[in-house]
């Protein structure tokens, strides 16, 4: 009897690694650690805010509405709970999204805003930030495509026969993925650096 239970348990280990539940396992742990990431470069650009708005304060004091929309955004995307269980939900992913694409856009015109004001493009505080906030979005670019290949990876595997009857088994289903309403603009983070550009003549507020 321990012979033939033991011999069923092995046949049974076996065709669940051939019909391909370790490699959904694997592709599926895949998705969550690229999400993870995902997260994480969005929490870093976040972080920044405060300190970049404050910067910008100090000498551009006359542009309240963009200080109003940055702050308000930044509130937005703090407000959606984020988690493992997001990536399952497209509603929750597109509201994620949608949050974070208005944060990109008040930061845009922050960052435009800074065009005006010379001495606080000299600002050391602000050229720090400034790197810190370049960079941190070429790091989401990388995150979200990772992710997105991912993604992509995963619902091929669980498509394809036999790994599809064994997703069905054990209930693993179709993931949804960033849309990408502009290719280019997902695919190219958006450009900060305006050291090489020419400034327009302003007379700085406070310092």
């Amino acid at each position: 009897m321990k012979f033939l239970r033991n011999l069923v348990l092995m046949l049974l280990a076996v065709s669940v690694t051939g019909c391909g539940y370790n490699a959904i396992q694997r592709q599926d742990e895949a998705v969550k650690a690229s999400w993870s990431e995902v997260l994480n470069q969005y929490q870093r650009r976040a972080d920044l805010v405060p300190n970049l708005v404050n910067t910008v304060k100090g000498y551009a004091q006359h542009e309240e509405k963009v200080f109003v929309e940055v702050t308000e955004a930044r509130a937005k995307v703090g407000s959606i709970q984020v988690n493992s269980d997001t990536i399952n939900d497209p509603q929750k992913l597109k509201q994620f999204q949608a949050a974070q694409g208005q944060l990109t856009g008040a930061l845009s015109r922050l960052m435009v805003v800074s065009e005006n004001y010379p001495n606080l493009k000299a600002d050391g505080l602000f050229q720090n930030l400034q790197a810190q906030l370049e960079g941190t979005e070429n790091r989401i670019t990388v995150a979200r495509q990772r992710y997105v290949q991912a993604v992509q990876q995963y619902n091929s595997m669980i498509r394809t026969f036999p790994n599809n009857l064994t997703a069905k088994m054990f209930g693993y289903t179709v993931k949804p993925n960033f849309s990408v309403d502009n290719e280019k603009a997902i695919s190219t983070a958006p450009t900060v650096n305006f050291g090489t550009s020419t400034p327009a003549p302003a007379t700085s507020a406070g310092h």
